[in-house]
């Protein structure tokens, strides 16, 4: 495909059949050898017109424009938009039709750089269903493979039902049960007061043994950089963050330390369950919500429970308002937990059983 020369004022346009996609000089931080493969395009009308541009902290009302009630309602992109910008490590790009932003992805280059993790992906309401999704992920993967050519595979987190279709095109790297559960923090902590469910407490009667342990950040690398130790906890040796996957490598670790996270295991020496707690953060509900992240690793309940108890007393001692909690954890443990939530907590439970899914696929 013949490319034009790059102009100060006009776009550099990659013409397609069927299809054009306009690069802006100010979205390019390298140079990109080969368009996009023809035959890999979706069949649009010929006068439609795609343009791709790195995100940029004016995008940022635009971009909320065509997020209304994503993910539910706990679209975490607001409260991370800014920080994101920041990450050497990541690239956001928009897709915009006619100059108007019609949909994002981000894409975050991990695992000593062999994997390409791809996140906050979406569309406007009116474009959906039309290809879009599709094209500015072959985008993006072409981008970070001309940036970064030991770019192997490509990773996502889902949360729908993967299909016959989804197992032609991707490898399932593991899988987590989803608990989503919601509740006012005050009401909660009075709970679990009102309960002594005082856990990890100075004080509290328990054995030290069980009594989960708040990891300090030279305990967290040399915990889950053991792969003696973690084999057996990690789903298929994945730490997965916040819908993020990541191998237990000392340049991944270097991104989780810098995060608001509670890392939490029941006993140094010997973990049998480990859990990390996301610090709260708003989501677009409505006013005064919050959503709480746990990601539970592990197959004990009994301790799964106490380190359970010990994040929410945590974060809700100072909160005020709602909360949207998600706890991710071993598929087998989701309904006794479901259960200690309504039963014991007196929490309401905002759906049944879903699962998160990790998955991967060959960047070509």
């Amino acid at each position: 495909v013949e490319k034009k020369p790059q102009s100060k004022t006009k776009p550099y346009r990659i013409p397609l059949p069927l299809f054009r996609l306009t690069l802006l000089p100010s979205a390019i931080k390298m140079k990109i050898e080969n368009s996009l493969p023809c035959h890999q395009l979706p069949e649009v009308h010929p006068h439609n017109e795609l343009q791709f541009t790195v995100a940029t902290e004016e995008d940022f009302d635009d971009i909320m424009a065509i997020s209304q009630d994503i993910y539910g309602g706990l679209d975490y992109l607001p409260s991370r938009f800014q920080a994101w910008l920041q990450e050497t490590n990541r690239t956001v790009i928009l897709a915009r039709k006619q100059g108007k932003v019609i949909a994002l992805e981000s894409v975050c280059v991990i695992d000593d750089g062999e994997t390409m993790l791809v996140e906050g992906l979406r569309v406007a309401p009116q474009e959906r269903g039309k290809g879009v999704a599709g094209v500015l992920l072959r985008f993006c993967s072409q981008l970070v493979k001309a940036k970064h050519p030991e770019v192997k595979v490509s990773r996502l987190t889902r949360d729908d039902q993967l299909g016959a279709k989804d197992f032609q095109k991707y490898r399932l790297i593991t899988k987590q049960g989803i608990l989503l559960v919601r509740f006012c923090a005050e009401d909660l902590k009075l709970r679990i007061a009102e309960l002594g469910l005082n856990m990890g407490s100075a004080g509290d009667g328990l054995h030290p043994s069980s009594t989960p342990v708040r990891l300090e950040p030279e305990e967290v690398i040399q915990i889950f950089l053991n792969n003696g130790v973690m084999q057996d906890i990690l789903p298929n040796g994945t730490i997965v963050q916040d819908w993020q996957p990541f191998k237990p490598l000392s340049s991944n670790m270097a991104i989780l330390l810098k995060k608001d996270i509670d890392w939490m295991v029941d006993d140094v020496s010997c973990p049998s369950v480990a859990s990390l707690c996301t610090f709260p953060i708003r989501v677009p509900i409505g006013n005064d919500w919050y959503y709480l992240n746990i990601d539970m690793f592990g197959k004990d309940l009994t301790l799964a429970l106490q380190q359970l108890v010990c994040h929410l007393r945590s974060h809700t001692d100072t909160l005020k308002g709602h909360v949207m909690c998600q706890v991710f954890l071993d598929p087998p443990l989701w309904r006794p937990m479901a259960d200690f939530f309504k039963e014991t907590l007196k929490v309401e439970l905002v759906k049944e059983y879903t699962e998160q899914c990790v998955v991967e696929s060959d960047v070509v």
